[in-house]
Formats: C-alpha cells, sequence, structure tokens
C-alpha cells in the first residue's frame, strides 16, 4: 500500500501538475496553493471550491497537518503549543508576539539528540527528524491561531536542525516561497557540528546564522555541551569564520549565562578574544531555570558586567529577555511537561 500523497511544502507548479494528474483543469492548482499558505486549509474537505465528489475520491491524499493537543499561554501573550502528528508524535513550537510581529519558534526534530546540559529539550531523548511538510505546518498553525501574519521563524525548538538539513532547506525555502516570509527574517540555530555549518554554507541562503556558543573555552563547553568533546572550539570558530567568508553573512554566537559557571570577567575576556575582527554579534541569554539542573540565573549586576565588558572591546552585542517563561515556552524549557 502506497503512502498517503502530502501536500503541504509542494510549489505552485508542483501542485498544479499534481491537481492535472488528478483530472482537474490547470487553474486549480493555483487554488489549491492559495488554500493551503494563505486559508490554511487543514483537510481537502475544506477547500470548498472543489468538486465534493473529487474531494471524497481523495482518500490517500492529506494536506499534512497537525492537531493541537494542548497549548499554554504566558502573560506576555507568548503561547506554547503541543502539536500532535500524524504517527502520534508530540512536539512543540511557540508563538511569540510584540506590536510589530509575530515570532514562531519551530522544532526540526522530535526530541533531540545532544543533550545539552542546560536544556530541558535533551533530557527527553531523541525520537526522530520532522519531515519539512511537518516544519512547514508549525508556522500555519500558529499563523492561523492568532489570526495574524507570521513575520520571523527561529529553528530554536526541539532539536538540531543541522542534523536535519534534507527537510530543513526544503522548509527554508517553502517558507520564503510560499508562506511568503523573508529568508533574513528566519533564523537557524546550531549548537555546531563538524563540517554541517560548511554543508550549510554552501546552500547560499540568506538566513540569519546562530551558534549556540555558550562557552569562552573548551573545558566549560565540554561541560555544557556533550558534542563538544569531538568538536574543538577552535574548529567550531574557524568554520564559522569560513562560513562568513562563502556567504558574506555574520555569524550571530547565542551565549546563556549561568551564575558561576560561564559569566565570570575572565569569561568575558577569553570570548572578546575569539571573537575580535570576526563579523559576528553576541546574543547573551540569562539562563532560564529548568527542574532537572541546578544552575541559576545570573544577577542583573553580573549580566550587566558582561555585556559591558564586550562592548568595552567592540564587540557586537546584546541581552536577549526569554519571552514566555511563565509557559515553560522559553529558551531551554521547551518540552513536553503535560504528561508529567
Amino acid at each position: 500500500m502506497s503512502s498517503p500523497e502530502v501536500l503541504l511544502g509542494k510549489s505552485l507548479p508542483e501542485l498544479t501538475e499534481w491537481i492535472t494528474q488528478q483530472g482537474q483543469p490547470a487553474y486549480r492548482g493555483k487554488q489549491l496553493y492559495q488554500w493551503l499558505y494563505e486559508k490554511g486549509a487543514t483537510s481537502l474537505a475544506d477547500i470548498t471550491v472543489f468538486p465534493q465528489k473529487w474531494r471524497q475520491n481523495q482518500e490517500n491524499t492529506i494536506i499534512g497537518r497537525s492537531s493541537i493537543y494542548h497549548y499554554s499561554t504566558a502573560p506576555d501573550r507568548t503561547r506554547k503549543y503541543l502539536l500532535k502528528l500524524a504517527d502520534g508524535l508530540i512536539i512543540e513550537a511557540v508563538g511569540i508576539p510584540t506590536h510589530k510581529r509575530l515570532t514562531v519558534c519551530v522544532s526540526s526534530q522530535v526530541g533531540c539528540i545532544m543533550g545539552c546540559d542546560f536544556c530541558a529539550t535533551g533530557k527527553g531523548g531523541f525520537t526522530r527528524n520532522l519531515k519539512t511538510h511537518e516544519i512547514i505546518d508549525q508556522i500555519l498553525t500558529v499563523q492561523n491561531d492568532f489570526g495574524e501574519r507570521v513575520s520571523n521563524v527561529v529553528f530554536m525548538g526541539m532539536g538540531e536542525p543541522l542534523l536535519n538539513l534534507p527537510e530543513v532547506i526544503p522548509a527554508i525555502k517553502s517558507i520564503n516561497e510560499d508562506i511568503g516570509i523573508g529568508q533574513r527574517s528566519i533564523t537557524i540555530s546550531t549548537v555546531g557540528l563538524p563540517q554541517k555549518i560548511l554543508e550549510l554554507a554552501h546552500h547560499q541562503l540568506q538566513i540569519t546564522f546562530a551558534v549556540s556558543l555558550h562557552a569562552s573555552n573548551q573545558h566549560i563547553r565540554e561541560k555544557l555541551i556533550p558534542s563538544a568533546n569531538h568538536y574543538p572550539l577552535s574548529q567550531l570558530l574557524a568554520e564559522c569564520r569560513e562560513y562568513v567568508k562563502i556567504t558574506g553573512r555574520r555569524v550571530t554566537f547565542e551565549y546563556i549565562l549561568l551564575a558561576g559557571v560561564n559569566d565570570l570577567p575572565q569569561h568575558a575576556k577569553e570570548l572578546v578574544q575569539h571573537l575580535r575582527g570576526f563579523q559576528t554579534h553576541v546574543n547573551l541569554i540569562p539562563y532560564n531555570p529548568i527542574s532537572e539542573v541546578d544552575y541559576q540565573r545570573p544577577s542583573q549586576e553580573r549580566v550587566n558586567d558582561f555585556l559591558n565588558r564586550l562592548k568595552q572591546e567592540n564587540i557586537a552585542v546584546s541581552v536577549r529577555y526569554s519571552r514566555g517563561l511563565e509557559a515553560d515556552a522559553a529558551c531551554g524549557q521547551l518540552r513536553a511537561t503535560v504528561d508529567r
């Protein structure tokens, strides 16, 4: 028995070709395209411009949408969604609204294999990669639920995007071309994997590229990120420099500040030495507590001191205060807590 045809993720020409193969006129390809990406159809039954009899005969065709299993909303309106996939697995997505934009934090895998010590997602293990349509679906789900267009997408949810590039790259292109979100409004975040950064670079995307650095030296990085044992900090930074040369775009370094672990003056000094003369931006992220580990959030005074030490050395830097803490939706808190 053949696998069901999944429509989400197909381009306008692909949908037009498919619809004509089903005996429908070519103009219905554009109708199908609009219902998928603009109107957010979740099944063929929703597409009322198509003949009812024809829709009933398309039993082996699915749109490829998930269902909302649960959601929670923080006081700042950040909303975390638990989405149930066709095989019953649960993933997470987050809608982050401001007065100017709506950002969606998407997952690229079910779980995560990287096992970063400070991150809740990695504590649940890894199940599988997401398919292209399962990534695109997250944006459409949030867009439909908020009733407004998504302006930004960040691959900072469950999973390591560079371990799923065969599905992530087509998803990015569809998000750009079909949903209409500019590539420069799309961010991929990675902990860094040998050769994978260069593989991404050669796709010549105009995305924002963020590396979860989180440490100023190899010793601390190995403690926080198990994969760093096989990927020296010097090699990671060398490949990031090569990424800048290939793409002409800077690298953003994410740096979670953990009290007493990586937020001391000597750590700021080490970080400056690594990044001086490098086309980068540093995002400092005060740690968001999770129950599984006992890391602490640094004081505001410590955060400001670290920030100012980088600024004094002309390192482009900002502090990202996470949204959605009350909904367990912030950075490092993405986890299916409902079934606990």
